[in-house]
């Protein structure tokens, strides 16, 4: 196990609620554990960031700096190609009269 050292952090009172009411409901072993889980992912994120910027940087370095235009065209292109994964809930019948024996 990683060792640990206590924090003290003032926190929103809205994020400390859902931290308590996620260790209550049994999403997180603790309060604690919410935070630790919290704070690796804003590391997590940031690094990815941080990985993007330089590729970006590189990119750019070897091919010029992307265009307003070009990014435009990627995303049309992305959007044509996008596949819908949600459904949408059917709406119900509404006026319609339903049939002798239908359930």
């Amino acid at each position: 196990m990683k060792p640990k050292r206590r924090l003290s952090a003032s926190v929103d009172a809205n994020l400390l609620a859902a931290g308590a009411a996620a260790a209550r409901s049994g999403q997180a072993l603790t309060l604690s554990a919410w935070v630790n889980d919290a704070l690796r992912l804003k590391v997590e994120h940031d690094q990815r960031l941080q990985a993007l910027k330089a590729f970006v940087e590189a990119f750019e370095a070897e091919h010029g700096e992307i265009t307003s235009e070009e990014i435009e065209k990627a995303t049309r292109r992305a959007s044509s190609r996008a596949v819908v994964v949600r459904s949408v809930a059917p709406q119900p019948v509404r006026g319609g009269r339903r049939r002798r024996g239908a359930r």
